[in-house]
């Protein structure tokens, strides 16, 4: 280890804020276990030329010279991501809804169009029907069980196509093969939700181009920071999207006239998650923070053993409650039927975390299911280890007209199931009493 200049020949101001400085730059000697968390606004600087080069059109926006752009942390969630999701790289964002809003407005701009499922998130569909649409961006809905209804309502200004692995709170599984041909067919890429069933089901695998996550969902999975993911799958040939998609294709008048597939085709990387850094991070500065990264980084790495014990404590659960006389319904892939039951044995082993249970009596009825839990918790999150329940239609979902929620089959009493880590039995119990209860109040 070299200092340039010895820690006591400075005063000692100087001695506090730089000295030892040397030591962040240590060599290979030094390997921690545990990733470090770099936080820090922004990073030393080459000489003029080399940061111009770094800044320039001939750079890639990867390099670490300020956090809004890009942090060694945050470039470990990356990593382990797109990895998760077999892509060729990843951009990690503040939230999941910036992850989903960049994920979009990477490739529209005004007088652009995207096709999306009508069965999304309650956020999600507030952001594309009434955001983006101020934005000059129309997005139009369709029923996403139906693949060739994307097609009907795509036309030359369409640029992509969305859709979620598994909508919350429906939990209906979107067919992301068929979907996925209609956009090949279109010369649009397919963007997927993931956020509810990581590890479970891998849509770059059935042609989704793009793949984005809340990671402060399972892959954190301790409800203690707020992440989101944008992954290319490398399943979409962007340089030859031509006017299909000309925020990639044609010169970028903000880079000096730069074409991000020319570049990134040149240096063999992905031309969507290039723009995605240089132009959307970089304007709209929805960073995360170090600190963030590294918590989600901890929780990628139990992901697939969590997610096992949540999907086996659902399904067990639901089987349990099915039939119970406080219940219309109880709604998990393994009770499914016909078409969704195919699709989600098909996609992701018709298993997931999430259960949908439709209180009969309504509102109030659910309202007294929930207030009468003890061990779950009335938390709008899930992907927790702690086992959480919320009532979509007033939370969630609530900017959802009453035509829109029936739609999606949340009705005023279905209250939405996270499951956790507690013991099977305690849940069951905890749930079953809260049910018995709602049963005596219902009775004359």
């Amino acid at each position: 280890m070299v200092f340039l200049v010895k820690d006591s020949d400075w005063n000692v101001q100087t001695r506090l804020l730089a000295g030892g400085h040397a030591a962040g730059r240590a060599g290979p000697e030094i390997r921690p276990v545990v990733s470090p968390v770099y936080e820090t606004a922004s990073f030393e600087l080459p000489g003029v030329a080399e940061a111009a080069a770094l800044y320039g059109e001939d750079a890639l926006g990867e390099a670490f010279t300020y956090s809004r752009y890009a942090n060694p942390t945050c470039a470990e969630l990356e990593r382990r991501v797109s990895a998760l999701e077999e892509g060729v790289g990843a951009v990690a964002t503040g939230s999941g809804m910036a992850a989903i809003a960049l994920s979009v407005l990477n490739l529209c701009q005004a007088g652009d169009n995207l096709v999306c499922s009508s069965d999304v998130y309650g956020s999600t569909h507030t952001l594309f029907a009434h955001t983006l649409r101020r934005w000059g961006i129309e997005t139009r809905f369709v029923d996403g069980r139906d693949p060739q209804a994307f097609a009907r309502a795509a036309d030359r200004s369409t640029r992509a196509l969305y859709g979620e692995t598994m909508p919350n709170p429906s939990l209906r599984t979107f067919p992301i093969r068929q979907v996925a041909d209609v956009a090949d067919r279109l010369g649009v890429p397919l963007i997927v939700d993931n956020t509810c069933a990581p590890v479970l089901c891998r849509p770059g695998r059935h042609g989704a181009a793009v793949v984005v996550h809340s990671a402060t969902k399972y892959i954190g999975g301790h409800g203690a920071a707020l992440g989101g993911v944008v992954v290319d799958t490398g399943r979409f040939a962007w340089g030859a999207a031509g006017a299909r998609l000309p925020m990639l294709t044609e010169p970028d008048p903000a880079y000096h006239g730069q074409v991000w597939t020319a570049l990134a085709g040149a240096r063999g990387t992905s031309a969507y998650l290039v723009r995605l850094r240089r132009t959307l991070m970089r304007d709209l500065g929805p960073a995360l923070a170090a600190s963030a990264a590294s918590r989600l980084v901890q929780g990628i790495q139990t992901l697939p053993l969590r997610m096992a014990r949540h999907c086996d404590t659902a399904a067990l659960i639901a089987s349990r409650l099915h039939g119970h006389p406080a219940l219309r319904r109880v709604n998990h892939p393994s009770l499914h039927a016909g078409d969704d039951a195919r699709r989600a044995r098909h996609y992701h082993g018709a298993r997931g975390g999430l259960i949908g249970l439709d209180v009969a009596g309504g509102r109030e009825a659910a309202a007294a299911f929930v207030s009468r839990l003890r061990i779950v918790r009335h938390v709008v999150n899930l992907g927790d280890v702690r086992t959480l329940v919320t009532h979509p239609a007033g939370t969630t979902h609530s900017q959802l007209g009453a035509g829109e929620l029936a739609s999606l089959g949340i009705s005023p009493g279905y209250v939405r199931l996270s499951v956790g880590l507690e013991d099977p039995a305690d849940l069951i119990h905890d749930l079953t009493q809260a049910l018995d209860a709602v049963t005596l109040l219902e009775q004359p």
